[in-house]
């Protein structure tokens, strides 16, 4: 395997971040290239291509093996970087795997705008939604569970990371109930406590505690929060 020792970020060293603020546009495989650095320096396409195949072999080996199987020296030699260039990327594992969560929710996102949900009652959108995600996430488990794992696990390293993917998160749901219009504060607090029950009912699901079906009546019960809300 060829390893790309040569690959350096900007002079100065600054490190490139995981998160680098939704709507980068990076979807997986996507080739997005909104990313930027912590000073808000615009990655060149080299470097945006780079990150792209990191994400991805970060992808491969979670839904492989779950958290463990993803190794910063495995993840650099799957994507063909330099060791020490994968941590100017990424200072960790969490750091990691958080950016490849923000990856598949901005692909998600986009797939959502591409065909959204139809139903009249906005509650009724943003539980179809929800469970489109789950959808998607079953179908890679041990991804899922490495993703899921890091958020829990991250620390205030990865505080600007995390909030990226929870803004991501509320601006999915925030989607489905409007688009084009700021949501009202009752609406915001719904799609808060939605969020939260979306977090939680993924958690017991990953750790088999909860069923998709009780998943569903879970996030069907807060979306109607989302309604009451919206019919004010």
């Amino acid at each position: 395997m060829t390893v790309d020792a040569s690959a350096t970020v900007p002079t100065g060293g600054s490190p490139v971040p995981t998160g680098s603020g939704a709507g980068s546009g990076a979807g997986s495989g996507a080739g997005g290239t909104g990313s930027s650095t912590g000073t808000g320096t615009a990655l060149t396409e080299r470097q945006e291509a780079r990150r792209q195949r990191i994400l991805r072999a970060t992808q491969q080996l979670a839904a492989r093996g779950g958290f463990d199987a993803v190794q910063m020296r495995e993840v650099a030699e799957l994507s063909e970087v330099a060791l020490g260039t994968l941590y100017r990327y990424f200072p960790s594992k969490i750091h990691l795997l958080v950016a490849t969560m923000q990856d598949q929710l901005e692909l998600l996102h986009d797939q959502l705008r591409r065909k959204p949900p139809v139903s009249p009652d906005p509650g009724e959108r943003v539980a179809e939604t929800l469970m489109r995600t789950f959808k998607a996430l079953q179908r890679e488990p041990h991804l899922a569970e490495a993703m899921m794992r890091a958020l829990t696990f991250a620390d205030r390293s990865v505080s600007a990371e995390v909030d990226s993917v929870n803004r991501l998160i509320t601006d999915v749901i925030a989607d489905a109930v409007h688009t084009g219009r700021p949501l009202t504060r009752a609406e915001l607090a719904a799609v808060r406590v939605v969020t939260h029950t979306w977090h939680s009912t993924l958690i017991t699901w990953l750790s088999g505690r909860a069923s998709i079906s009780q998943v569903k009546a879970d996030i069907d019960t807060a979306c109607t929060l989302i309604s009451q809300a919206a019919a004010r």
